[in-house]
């Protein structure tokens, strides 16, 4: 089957500058054109264009997606591939998780810093962020 770009994006749940975009960042491959110029797009660029969203959802940067293509497109052991992109992936994020609990910790000390008396012009929780 093949759409025209509003039909394209449609299907893909994108609007037309998001297909636009992604042509010119080569994650879509530029579209073949009618006799008239319009551009049309295959069943298999939705099942792109639906992959680079789902992904994007998974935390991947547009950059990574790139990359993650490249192993799709170019790769004779896609699977390997894949599996090193997303383990990769997992321990960034693992490591963000890690960074994130050690900030709700101290966001929590801090909150325990502030007395029972909340109309204080002193505030321990800037005095405490304030300190050389």
């Amino acid at each position: 089957m093949s759409y025209k770009i509003s039909e394209f994006a449609e299907n893909c749940g994108v609007n037309k500058e998001t297909i636009r975009y992604y042509e010119r960042k080569n994650l879509l491959q530029e579209p073949s054109r009618t006799s008239t110029g319009y551009r049309i797009y295959s069943s298999d660029d939705v099942k792109r264009v639906r992959f680079i969203k789902r992904v994007q959802e998974l935390g991947f940067s547009l950059s990574e997606i790139y990359k993650l293509l490249g192993v799709i497109d170019q790769d004779n052991i896609r699977c390997q591939g894949m599996y090193d992109f997303v383990s990769q992936k997992e321990e960034e994020l693992q490591k963000q998780i890690e960074d994130l609990k050690r900030v709700e910790t101290m966001l929590k000390d801090l909150k325990q810093r502030c007395p029972d008396v909340k109309q204080l012009h002193e505030c321990p929780i800037i005095e405490m962020l304030i300190v050389d």
